[in-house]
């Protein structure tokens, strides 16, 4: 005997609104009529749905479209200026802010350098501050509710139940860093709405490479894929690996952690410590510091410029040309190997180089790299991989971590946190 449906009508109204408001997002403009095929859901269920999101402002007409001797539909979607979302991203040498409107166009934006690549928590915490304060201080006129600010971080995040989101970043010397607790007390979210109330605005943390996956998921390379590793390289090395749909992420969260598979036995030291690191070869501070062992000159401090460097010496004559292009077919081998692996294991779709040193390398390395994953991945799930380059740029981190607080929206059916309103 099948188990009672247990259910209550505000479930029932609730998924139903959440299925019509992703439907719109991901797929609309789209009439009354096309939403029915795609939810399963009766015209009288579709009609009141949509007349409660009109009414809340969610949902927007979008013109119309001619029907079969009929009156013209009316296209819907959602409304962009509804509410707005933020977006942080903890990089490698800055903290970057960004206030985005419910269709993630952005509408302000901050970066705050971090000096010398310092991760020293308090001081991430205050930068994050002077972000939020930026971006909000540019927005007039409001933007409707905030829906809530997602924050992408180095390192695994664990959820605690006293303190929220703790983040473990090896590599940048955090050790159980309460970092959700620290922002709540420090960073200035904003509290309550219009009437106050004393609301706190939704705070999500997750780990970068992981938001770069969702954002990728949800809009760029991946969309479409059930299975999928979203690769995400710069100074350091992760992975989002998707499963079903889903982000994995293992027993305690810390799936993803590709950099640190070992490459080679007591090989180069990583910055996590441990020796053979993927990242102590891939990782872009280690590729500059391979091609300063090798004789190359990267001249630039900062390690966009000094890896733009390698590439650009690449394509010249003589000794230093050689050089450069050893470095640049070595590390093309390594990545390769190291995709071969995650093939391997995990037997993908598609595969997404992502990250601004895998944006930077990519183009020129890739071919070199499917190459190299060929040859060291079993035949069979490589020739069903497609390795590709991430879509959307180097502000993907930012987008997916807006992406956090967005999909609580969707999935919740549209509505928004209790009376957090943006006041500016």
């Amino acid at each position: 005997m099948g188990g009672k449906d247990s259910r209550t009508v505000r479930d029932l109204r609730r998924s139903n609104r959440a299925s019509v408001l992703r439907h719109l997002y991901f797929e609309g403009p789209l009439s009354r009529q096309e939403l029915g095929p795609v939810t399963g859901l009766s015209s009288g269920s579709i009609s009141n749905v949509v007349t409660e999101l009109l009414a809340e402002g969610v949902l927007e007409a979008a013109g119309s479209v001619g029907s079969d001797g009929g009156r013209p539909r009316t296209l819907l979607r959602v409304a962009p200026r509804s509410a707005c979302l933020i977006g942080v991203d903890v990089g490698e040498t800055r903290v970057r802010v960004e206030l985005f409107d419910l269709n993630l166009d952005e509408v302000a934006r901050s970066e705050q350098p971090l000096d010398d690549g310092r991760h020293d928590a308090a001081l991430v915490v205050q930068l994050v501050e002077k972000g939020l304060a930026s971006v909000l201080a540019r927005v007039g006129p409001p933007t409707g509710p905030l829906l809530g600010v997602g924050v992408g971080v180095p390192g695994i995040v664990e959820r605690r139940s006293d303190v929220g989101a703790v983040v473990h970043g090896q590599t940048i010397g955090w050790d159980a860093v309460p970092l959700e607790a620290m922002l709540r007390e420090s960073a200035g979210l904003p509290e309550g709405g219009a009437q106050g109330g004393g609301h706190r605005v939704p705070l999500h943390i997750d780990n970068g490479a992981k938001t770069l996956g969702q954002a990728e998921m949800w809009f760029g390379a991946g969309r479409g894929a059930r299975d999928a590793v979203i690769a995400l390289i710069g100074s350091g090395v992760g992975a989002c690996v998707v499963t079903g749909g889903e982000p994995y992420g293992g027993a305690s969260r810390g799936a993803g952690e590709w950099g640190h598979t070992v490459l080679c036995v007591g090989g180069r030291r990583c910055r996590c410590g441990a020796r053979g690191c993927l990242e102590a070869y891939v990782g872009a501070r280690a590729v500059i510091e391979r091609w300063r062992e090798a004789g190359g000159e990267p001249g630039a401090d900062d390690e966009e410029s000094a890896l733009a460097g390698l590439l650009a010496a690449a394509q010249g004559e003589g000794a230093r040309a050689r050089v450069a292009a050893e470095v640049l077919a070595e590390t093309a081998e390594y990545l390769g190997a190291g995709i071969a692996d995650l093939v391997n294991l995990f037997n993908p779709e598609r595969i997404v180089i992502g990250g601004w040193a895998g944006l930077l390398l990519g183009p020129q390395l890739l071919p070199a790299v499917r190459e190299a994953t060929d040859a060291y991945a079993l035949r069979y799930p490589a020739a069903r991989t497609a390795v590709e380059m991430c879509r959307l740029g180097p502000d993907a981190v930012t987008v997916g971590a807006a992406t956090l607080p967005l999909r609580r929206f969707l999935d919740g059916g549209g509505s928004p946190p209790p009376g957090v309103a943006l006041s500016v």
